[in-house]
């Protein structure tokens, strides 16, 4: 295992809202100074829900796996996808939103 590549302690986060599973979420997004996404937290609106529990759990596992060296692309493209290749979860969308805005479609 790799060393933890800490964030900056002061450091710009991109917000933005999407919709997965007719649910309407929000991210935050924090990057290295060489742009790769170094945390992302999720959330929805109903606190204390499972889906909002899980999902805030699956993005802090995703942020302490690149923190940790893990190659944010390939977990981008290991998860659960339909046959015509859209993500089926929250955590997919996220992060294909953040690949499309990088251009890394």
């Amino acid at each position: 295992m790799t060393d933890r590549e800490r964030l900056a302690d002061r450091r710009a986060s991109e917000f933005f809202e999407f919709e997965s599973m007719n649910i309407h979420f929000t991210a935050s997004v924090s990057r290295y100074s060489d742009g790769r996404v170094g945390e992302l937290f999720i959330d929805n609106h109903k606190a204390g829900s499972a889906i909002g529990t899980l999902l805030r759990d699956s993005a802090i596992a995703f942020s302490f796996a690149v923190q940790h060296g893990a190659d944010a692309e390939a977990i981008r493209h290991a998860l659960c996808r339909n046959s015509q290749g859209q993500p089926l979860g929250p955590l997919g969308v996220a992060l294909d939103l953040l690949a499309a805005k990088r251009g890394n479609t």
